[in-house]
């Protein structure tokens, strides 16, 4: 990506494997865990809620406990803070490959993905993710208890 060149799903493969197993691992031990990732098709989101190993089956996103944040924004907006931190030194994609990133995102309703505006400061959007997906996985856990 540095180069310009967007990933492909090999690329992707082996980085989101070993997300998913350190979400397994966290979540094994009964902790909390915020990865921060472009998860954007739903395959690869398939592959991040396999780290729940309680038994997730594909599709049943209401009991699964990975949750997905979207955090939308123009792509204006996302291209800008791509080259501030380019140039801050903190990113290492370009900003030309902003739109080809936006054109693989796929969010299928049934998914249950939070959408969040990005414009509002990251700390009400950790604080209100986290507080509503306490409440989800509470009330799950009732249910089938």
């Amino acid at each position: 990506m540095s180069k310009g060149n967007p990933l492909n799903d090999a690329d992707r493969a082996p980085w989101l494997e070993s997300l998913r197993g350190a979400i397994r691992h966290r979540l094994d031990r009964s902790e909390d865990v915020a990865v921060s990732c472009s998860a954007l098709r739903l395959k690869y989101r398939e592959v991040l809620r396999e780290g729940d190993s309680l038994g997730y089956k594909a599709g049943e996103y209401a009991t699964c406990r990975v949750k997905f944040v979207c955090l939308e924004a123009s792509a204006e907006v996302i291209a800008e803070r791509v080259q501030r931190r380019a140039k801050e030194g903190g990113h290492f994609m370009p900003a030309s490959l902003v739109q080809s990133q936006l054109d693989l995102l796929e969010i299928d309703q049934a998914e249950g993905i939070t959408m969040v505006d990005a414009t509002v400061r990251p700390n009400a959007i950790i604080d209100s993710t986290i507080a509503q997906f306490r409440d989800e996985l509470a009330s799950t856990a009732l249910l089938t208890a």
